[in-house]
């Protein structure tokens, strides 16, 4: 079994991402649905036990930076976010997502 925990930032505050709404989906369906805290975090998420497979984690990043008053274009160049990415064997899976209106990158962190 793994474990997994995520964490986002806004570079363009520099900031944790307050309110993201996510969600994590593997081959049995949706698995997991819930907002970043006040540190861009999803401490729930972290108590699922995850057997090895493909994941997605999915943000919705223009919901999030409409919230924060920033003015996006219609549609939003970047509206929900999705990271695929697979999980092997045992362990604790850490993945990150750094998000402006217009660009986003990822890592696999620890």
């Amino acid at each position: 079994m793994s474990s997994l925990s995520t964490h986002v930032l806004n570079t363009v505050s520099g900031r944790p991402a307050q309110g993201v709404t996510l969600r994590l989906s593997g081959a049995q369906g949706i698995l997991f649905i819930g907002v970043t805290d006040a540190d861009g975090r999803c401490p729930a998420m972290r108590s699922l036990e995850l057997v090895a497979g493909a994941y997605c984690l999915e943000f919705e990043v223009a919901a999030y930076f409409r919230q924060q008053g920033t003015a996006l274009a219609d549609p939003p160049f970047l509206d929900i976010v999705p990271i695929h990415f697979g999980l092997g064997g045992s362990g604790h899976a850490h993945v990150p997502l750094l998000v402006a209106p217009y660009a986003y990158s990822t890592y696999r962190g620890s």
